[in-house]
């Protein structure tokens, strides 16, 4: 049983050291000495305003696309009116 405990006491105290020198442990270490606020208001501010200005142009786009499409259905009748319209009659079956 000792040697289990030993084994994972090592490998673990050997994860936690790699991780607590990698970037994620870094990232985590900053959050903690933050404390509690996180990410400080001008940022929260900042994030908002672009997210705002990317859903507004979410929004824009989607327009975009429906006009789009509804000049694409136009197009598509119109070339279909023309090919109704522009289409030989129908030969008649002569034997010569």
């Amino acid at each position: 049983m000792e040697d289990i405990l030993a084994i994972t006491f090592i490998f673990g105290s050997g994860a936690v050291f790699l991780v607590s020198i990698s970037p994620i442990g870094r990232a985590i270490a900053e959050r903690i000495r933050r404390g509690s606020k996180g990410i400080d208001e001008p940022e929260v501010a900042e994030l908002r305003d672009a997210q705002v200005m990317l859903l507004e142009e979410i929004e824009g786009l989607r327009n975009e696309l429906a006009d789009v499409r509804e000049q694409l259905d136009f197009t598509e009748r119109i070339i279909a009116q023309q090919r109704t319209e522009g289409a030989l009659p129908k030969g008649t079956d002569h034997e010569a």
